[in-house]
């Protein structure tokens, strides 16, 4: 990562400099206007008469896009195309879900395990009007309590207000029905317009440290400030981190972050009222009664082979019965985590999502001993051991951005694509990969580009050691009613597309944690134990 510092009051003096002489070499010789012409500068802070002469000569091209580049700008416009923005007058006009209907298609008293149950839903606003758009933010889940099963349901927006919503009924007993309208359409249209519009919802805090002097300075992934700046770039990637360069100390001083959430809203004050907690996640279901499925005597199912990597995934991607998952197009075995794990070198990277992961691991294997790495903080990496069966498993957080009110150092803090590069690879070789909830607050530019970047990391990977098992984990849903601007799970979601589109032409699989935490309706960014249990039972099937 390249460390560089950043004077705008002496660009602003250098720009003023050039315009100067510029227009002199002009007026002295018009025959040298357009050597000086070629000049590749901004004329936005330049007077009239430069602008002028700027307008009749021909500009140098600016540098074309590059691949990467463009390849954001195609997913944002695609996702610009499939979130319109929509009109909101009054909460009157929005979608309600008191007042939409949800009718089930052909009714039958009993249905059989393995039908598909479809549901017209037809979307009314607040006055009982007709809406004639879609784009409302809905989650779908049928769920059976006492027999702790759950799967998600599959929701197709016809984009004029009505939707098809289809359960496949995996198991037998009584089952409830739920379709939430976590947002509007006009929500929708509100959050994605707002989460692009400003990279200052969440600011971060840095600290550096020179001799016994400690000093704390405003960081963030883009600073709009004429204070003299840290950069801290991966030059390849173009990626990019800034901190105000405290006076008298140099920019390879920052040693630990923290961050704050600022008091920052791109959202009206009539926007905001639509993410009121009485207003985000409405049962549109509520006077539904359960379903009755029965065995019906139906051919006992044919028997799935065993899942492995590169499986294509289906939606619903499975479901959960006695709190096991299940997954639809292939079946999961029993594995002994200690044999399965024998030899191998798994690297778990990310977030705090996957450092449970580490930690499940830690608890479940009782030979496994921690390494003490002489790092502090819950965010610190970590390894541990299996001597005898060598057994090595290791976490490290993603690099910026990464929210949280705690403290961590950033000493050791590196690009997930760097890590993967000096990683050698072979067929004993396990990487998973999940990133995510730490992108929500930014805009989605952010996301996509870290995504490409790994993407491309991984490519370099599997070409040098096309053995090495590669995982992407999702993310999970998280609460529902938490600060819906900076989390909601509408900006997951749009991540969660994104990361299945960029990385489908790759040889990795997916651990759809998304519909599994649906699945077992958890809506905790940190689901419990026996949720990350399943999660992990996926990847021992994959490697084993």
């Amino acid at each position: 990562m390249k460390i560089s510092m950043i004077n705008y009051k002496s660009l602003w003096a250098l720009l003023f400099i050039l315009a100067s002489w510029i227009t002199f070499t002009v007026f002295q010789n018009s025959t040298k206007i357009r050597s000086a012409l070629n000049l590749s500068i901004s004329l936005h802070h330049w007077n009239n008469s430069i602008k002028s002469l700027f307008l009749k000569a021909p500009l140098i091209p600016l540098k074309p896009l590059t691949e990467t580049e463009l390849r954001i700008k195609e997913i944002i416009e695609k996702l610009d195309q499939q979130i319109p923005p929509r009109p909101f007058i009054h909460m009157n006009t929005t979608t309600s879900a008191t007042h939409s209907t949800a009718t089930i298609l052909n009714p039958r008293d009993m249905y059989c395990r393995g039908d598909q149950l479809d549901i017209l839903l037809e979307m009314r606003d607040h006055l009982g009007h007709r809406k004639q758009y879609g784009g409302d933010f809905l989650r779908a889940r049928m769920s059976s309590p006492a027999l702790m099963a759950g799967a998600s349901g599959k929701v197709t927006d016809f984009n004029n207000g009505t939707y098809l919503v289809s359960f496949t009924l995996f198991w037998e007993g009584q089952v409830s029905l739920s379709l939430l309208l976590i947002h509007p359409s006009e929500g929708v249209s509100a959050l994605w317009r707002a989460r692009n519009q400003g990279y200052d919802r969440v600011i971060f805090i840095g600290q550096f440290v020179n001799g016994t002097s400690q000093v704390h300075s405003e960081c963030g992934l883009i600073l709009n400030t004429n204070a003299e700046l840290c950069q801290y770039l991966d030059n390849r990637d173009q990626e990019a981190f800034y901190c105000v360069r405290p006076q008298h100390m140099p920019c390879a001083a920052l040693t630990h972050m923290h961050s704050e959430n600022k008091k920052v809203s791109y959202l009206s004050k009539q926007e905001k009222s639509l993410f009121e907690r009485s207003n985000v996640g409405v049962e549109i279901m509520e006077k539904f009664n359960t379903i009755s499925v029965s065995k019906c005597n139906k051919e006992t199912v044919a028997k799935k082979e065993k899942c492995k990597v590169g499986m294509t995934s289906t939606i619903p991607s499975g479901h959960v019965w006695r709190n096991t998952w299940n997954p639809v197009s292939c079946s999961l075995a029993t594995v002994k985590m200690k044999e399965c794990l024998r030899g191998k070198l798994i690297y778990l990277m990310g977030d705090s999502t996957i450092r449970q992961w580490m930690e499940y691991f830690k608890a479940s294997i009782n030979t496994l001993k921690s390494v003490d790495l002489h790092e502090s903080g819950k965010l610190q990496h970590q390894l541990a051991v299996d001597l005898d069966r060598n057994i090595n498993i290791q976490w490290q957080k993603h690099c910026y951005p990464l929210v949280g009110s705690m403290t961590y150092s950033v000493k050791e803090m590196e690009y997930l694509t760097r890590a993967i590069d000096r990683t050698g690879g072979e067929k004993n070789t396990v990487i998973v990969i999940s990133l995510g909830q730490h992108f929500r607050p930014f805009p989605i530019n952010v996301f996509i580009r870290r995504a490409l970047n790994v993407h491309k990391a991984i490519k370099r990977l599997l070409l040098r050691s096309p053995d090495t098992v590669v995982i992407i984990k999702t993310e999970n849903i998280r609460e529902m009613y938490n600060d819906a601007e900076r989390f909601s799970d509408f900006h997951g979601y749009i991540q969660y597309l994104i990361i299945k589109d960029i990385f489908q032409d790759l040889s990795v699989s997916i651990i759809d944690a998304w519909d599994i935490t649906i699945a077992y309706g958890t809506n905790d960014v940190h689901p419990p134990q026996h949720v990350v249990g399943n999660q992990i039972n996926i990847l021992l099937n994959y490697i084993c």
